[in-house]
């Protein structure tokens, strides 16, 4: 199983990003997608959730109505856009997938990282 992840960068706040992952490994249509993200005191908080059945979305509250989660199955990626940015979104971004929706795989990809100062 690998999660390779892109598309952080440093933005201002108010700013937009859009995150990839790339995956292997499984049937990336049998699984929930996810994203996660690890703040620099190492805490780590689930982000958002895209079914692998529907397709419907799921958000932590802090990210609602900001960032859109979405997946491709013909390219077996997903991506993360994230609007209106905030300080408080500074992280390490990572992808994973779960046959349920709190679970994960124990491989974890490089993360990319999301830096949000004016």
């Amino acid at each position: 199983v690998r999660f390779v992840e892109s598309g952080g960068d440093v933005v201002q706040p108010g700013g937009s990003l859009r995150l990839s992952c790339e995956t292997s490994g499984f049937t990336f249509s049998d699984y929930h997608m996810k994203w996660y993200r690890q703040f620099p005191d190492n805490k780590r908080e689930w982000v958002a959730t895209v079914s692998g059945a529907s397709g419907m979305p799921y958000y932590a509250d802090s990210v609602k109505g900001r960032f859109t989660i979405t997946r491709d199955g013909a390219k077996n990626m997903v991506y993360l856009q994230m609007n209106s940015l905030k300080p408080e979104d500074t992280a390490v971004y990572y992808c994973n997938a779960g046959n349920g929706l709190l679970s994960t795989f124990p491989d974890w990809g490089q993360g990319t990282q999301v830096t949000v100062s004016s």
